[in-house]
């Protein structure tokens, strides 16, 4: 049945048939067509790598926000999917609010409140106190219940080739409702994840709901639909349109949710210098050149990491290492291109771009951290400095660059790059000339934000204890 006309958010609400919080559903959102399959691709691969990782009860999950029980917090936040094979019934002894994605093929929604001495005088009640929600393709929506309903999450279609959901789920009490001592204490410490919270519905009823298949075909539903306009007609229409979509996009961002992401802190931004700082290797370098430049990235990372941020020299090695380990797309495809062209000419050539390209120097010279081979290097004894200085000399030009790690007082880190280059003839000054727009603006932000990025993802985390799908108990 539809639920009526609304000016607002189209919402469901089933009260409670043994005291708990009412179940309210409400759809807020339309996304585009596909979009809920390509949002479950992206965000499943990437909860698939992710450390603290679960597979278990056809629920894919992640912990991804932790209680904070020193201040009397106890909420955490979890991520969870659901496939296109949907998950048994099952409850939680605890309030849950999740906001989710619909798949591109639309989903169900299913509640059943029932008491307990109930279920197992007569196990067909269950089926008597079971009402289901659809949910449209490719929408947003929220949801929220006691931990006394049994739910469970699937396609609007049977034979459905989209997964039903992703969501983001809150607990506002991860304790809430534990009555067995030994669940309440290890969900205390911090460490238990939703498949230990999870209570499968009762073997008796499971049998029984297999014996009467015909009862899960005839549970009350409740649509929700953002359009009111919209005929039966074309809701068909839309629906094959959507699933297409969805089935053309997923595949691309579940490959994009395999690549590696990083978290940089407010001083995310580059900042552009016109000036070197003092004590730069770089200020008595090539004293008559012809161009300079300087770009900063401040990373606060004393904020975002448990334990004190590594001194300069280390953060710098990492920083180096990115530059030769994890080079931009663009820059390495624009270096092939300009090692086409110059080859000819018997210039020097190189994969990474030529402010760093002397990194894959070899021979001997003098090396920092053991590793990279530099001109000239510096570090403070109190490890809050550390610079390196690169270069090349070629048949048109000499090049030098100069990358620092520099720490406050307060721990957050500054790391510089700056260049310089000095012209030996006319074609010298016509390449610079050509060259220095892209270098300035693309090629040296965008290698020191993908070193730096580099740099961060290495930095080592608090450990973390898994949860091993072995460890659950069902009912």
């Amino acid at each position: 049945m539809d639920t009526g006309t609304v000016s607002g958010f189209p919402s469901f609400l089933l009260p409670s048939r043994t005291g708990g919080a009412p179940v309210e559903v409400r759809l807020i959102a339309q996304l585009g067509a596909g979009a809920g399959d390509a949002l479950c691709a992206q965000a499943g691969a990437r909860q698939r790598r992710h450390a603290g990782f679960v597979d278990a009860l056809d629920e894919p999950t992640v912990r991804l926000g932790d209680m904070h029980a020193d201040v009397g917090d106890h909420s955490a936040l979890h991520a969870f999917a659901v496939d296109r094979g949907g998950h048994p019934f099952h409850r939680h002894r605890g309030r849950r609010v999740f906001t989710a994605v619909s798949g591109s093929g639309g989903a169900l929604l299913r509640f059943a409140s029932v008491d307990d001495a109930c279920l197992r005088q007569a196990p067909g009640a269950f089926a008597n106190a079971l009402t289901q929600v659809e949910i449209p393709p490719d929408a947003l929506f929220c949801v929220r219940f006691g931990g006394d309903v049994w739910h469970q999450f699937a396609p609007a279609r049977v034979d459905s080739r989209h997964p039903a959901l992703f969501a983001l789920s809150v607990h506002p009490d991860e304790l809430d409702g534990l009555d067995d001592p030994r669940l309440h204490a290890h969900a205390a410490t911090g460490d238990a994840r939703i498949p230990d919270l999870t209570e499968l519905l009762p073997a008796s009823v499971r049998t029984w709901l297999e014996a009467h298949p015909a009862a899960l075909a005839a549970i009350p539903t409740t649509r929700l639909a953002l359009d009111a306009r919209e005929t039966a007609w074309g809701r068909r229409v839309r629906d094959v349109w959507r699933r297409a979509m969805g089935r053309y996009r997923c595949g691309a961002q579940a490959r994009a949710g395999g690549r590696d992401g990083v978290a940089a802190g407010p001083g995310d931004r580059l900042h552009r210098a016109t000036t070197l700082p003092a004590d730069s290797l770089l200020a008595t370098a090539l004293p008559r050149h012809h161009h300079q430049d300087r770009v900063e990235l401040p990373l606060p990372l004393a904020a975002p990491h448990a334990h004190a941020p590594p001194g300069a020299e280390t953060l710098l090695a990492r920083v180096l290492a990115g530059f030769v380990e994890s080079p931009p797309r663009g820059v390495s495809r624009l270096m092939r291109a300009r090692n086409l062209l110059v080859r000819p000419l018997r210039l020097r050539t190189s994969p990474l771009g030529c402010p760093v390209s002397s990194l894959l120097g070899t021979g001997e010279v003098e090396r920092f951290a053991g590793r990279f081979p530099v001109l000239a290097q510096r570090a403070a004894a109190d490890g809050r400095y550390a610079e390196v200085l690169l270069g090349a000399d070629d048949r048109h030009l000499a090049f030098r660059c100069s990358i620092d790690v520099r720490i406050d007082p307060g721990g957050h880190v500054r790391v510089g790059m700056a260049n310089r280059v000095q012209c030996t003839n006319a074609f010298g000054h016509a390449y610079l000339a050509a060259i220095a727009g892209v270098h300035q603006h693309y090629i040296v932000p965008a290698m020191l934000r993908h070193a730096v990025g580099a740099a961060m993802r290495d930095l080592p985390q608090p450990a973390r204890v898994p949860v091993s799908p072995s460890a659950v108990t069902p009912a």
